[in-house]
């Protein structure tokens, strides 16, 4: 399971029962420490589905580890905190231009 679907699956609980599914609460819930921004970012993009609140059952696991797998989930993880950084620095810059149009208008 990624960390994207153990998000999502906990904002599907949560709704579930009928609560509004936060960054904070999810975060509180999560099996490891995921970076904000890509908790964040997941959170935005979710839509509630009552259904999804586990995954189908996984392959069977072998002694040995996937590698291919691993590095895909990892890597995938890597893209997921850099668009969620861009994300943010582009919330940034818009906010410094519409900022910097206020003291030219003044």
């Amino acid at each position: 399971m990624t960390i994207n679907d153990e998000i999502l699956i906990l904002a599907n609980k949560i709704a579930n029962k009928g609560n509004k599914p936060t960054v904070a609460l999810i975060k509180t819930k999560l099996s490891k420490k995921v970076p904000l921004p890509v908790l964040i970012s997941t959170l935005k993009g979710w839509q509630h589905d009552p259904s999804f609140t586990k995954l189908p059952q996984e392959k069977i696991k072998t002694n040995k580890p996937d590698d291919s797998r691993i590095k895909s989930e990892s890597f995938e993880q890597d893209l997921h905190v850099e668009l969620a950084i861009m994300k943010n620095e582009i919330l940034e810059l818009k906010q410094l231009v519409k900022q910097l149009i206020k003291q030219q208008k003044n």
